[in-house]
């Protein structure tokens, strides 16, 4: 079953579970607040982020291929929902609004002609349900991991004493929401569908960059492809 979303393409990936603010000025972007919050009472307000890939070319029924977009950027195929929670209106009529991620789609169809801003014919993607106990051991792996990954990462050891969710597909999307990885990384574990397989890709990115950064003291990749904090429209 498919479903229409309004789509909100940006440099960053977004998980569910995760709080994503963002300053909203372009009047494209107005207007879709505008009407999100002049949904009834009750309706989901929620909007499709997916990340802007640009400059890639991948053939056609390739996993994970991008999807066309406006202006000549292009696209990932797998996106995630924000459903809005805060919104403030600011004095030149933009907004500050805070969203959370909420659940993991696919596009199947971009229409740039019906509003004024982007919207797609989506399909949702299938999340886990009851118990599961691989990923349940792999969970308390990747918590180790992660720990030891943030000590080499965080100078201040209280840093990381902060409690980790027991839950593994919370887990899961935490991790690849803070580890310092870059946008395809991240991309390729958003479109996961199986919380065991994205805790296994986890437990080697994680020792990746572990290994990297004892070596090095540094990450691996320039700064222009990590997962910077969203920029404002």
């Amino acid at each position: 079953m498919t479903a229409r979303l309004p789509i909100f393409p940006l440099g960053t990936v977004l998980f569910p579970g995760l709080v994503l603010p963002l300053h909203i000025f372009e009047e494209r972007y107005r207007a879709l607040v505008r009407h999100l919050t002049g949904l009834p009472e009750g309706a989901p307000r929620e909007f499709g982020v997916v990340a802007i890939r640009a400059g890639w070319e991948v053939a056609p029924g390739t996993p994970g291929r991008p999807v066309p977009g406006v202006g000549g950027v292009t696209l990932h195929e797998v996106g995630c929902t924000a459903e809005l929670r805060q919104v403030t209106e600011l004095a030149d009529g933009g907004f500050d609004i805070v969203t959370v991620g909420r659940r993991r789609f696919r596009v199947v169809r971009l229409d740039e002609t019906t509003e004024p801003y982007l919207t797609a014919e989506v399909e949702w993607l299938p999340e886990p349900g009851g118990p599961d106990e691989a990923a349940d051991l792999l969970a308390a792996r990747v918590i180790a991991v992660f720990r030891q990954y943030l000590g080499l990462i965080r100078p201040d050891p209280e840093d990381i004493s902060e409690q980790l969710p027991e839950d593994p597909t919370v887990l899961s999307h935490l991790v690849a929401a803070t580890a310092m990885l870059t946008v395809d990384d991240r991309q390729r574990l958003l479109a996961v569908d199986d919380t065991a397989a994205r805790l296994r890709a986890e437990l080697r990115l994680l020792n990746r960059e572990a290994t990297l950064l004892r070596q090095v003291r540094a990450v691996p990749v320039p700064l222009s492809e990590l997962a910077s904090p969203p920029a404002p429209n």
